[in-house]
């Protein structure tokens, strides 16, 4: 994970539905993981960081092995080495004894074939970089009202 990417400290306001959520984000490029992370903080979620596809498979393991599994795991779709499509086929396989997990592709290819692609490796929705605040405000809000 990041060493040096942490949650800023801010005072959380809570989701709509009152539930904070805890989220991994997995994305390479330090300066979106640090606003996805401060975003979200905002929006008064949990966000953890995971550098790439490895880290975040493994930090999904290790959060459900400790019987605090993430609430929704955003999954940057382009890294290096194990990119996002193939991590979510990796937690996807490793689900078969444990709760399915909402997974959200995060990728600048708006494309339709592309979408395809990240639903067809097991995500569950697609955001658009940058993030806007509201889109996700309001995919988290659903989530939240699911998992209350």
């Amino acid at each position: 994970m990041f060493e040096d990417v942490a949650a800023p400290v801010v005072q959380p306001s809570m989701t709509p539905a009152g539930k904070s959520l805890a989220i991994l984000i997995a994305e390479d490029n330090k300066i979106n993981a640090l606003l996805a992370c401060s975003l979200l903080a905002k929006l008064g979620h949990r966000p953890t960081v995971a550098a790439d596809g490895s880290e975040a498979v493994a930090a999904w393991r290790a959060a459900q092995d400790s019987d605090a599994p993430f609430d929704v795991v955003l999954m940057d779709v382009q890294m290096p080495g194990t990119d996002g499509l193939e991590a979510t086929r990796q937690i996807r396989a490793a689900e078969a004894t444990a709760r399915r997990t909402p997974i959200v592709a995060l990728t600048a290819n708006a494309y339709a074939e592309d979408r395809e692609a990240c639903l067809a490796a097991g995500m569950d929705d697609f955001l658009v970089m940058p993030l806007d605040r509201e889109r996700l405000a309001a995919m988290l809000s659903e989530r939240a009202a699911l998992a209350a």
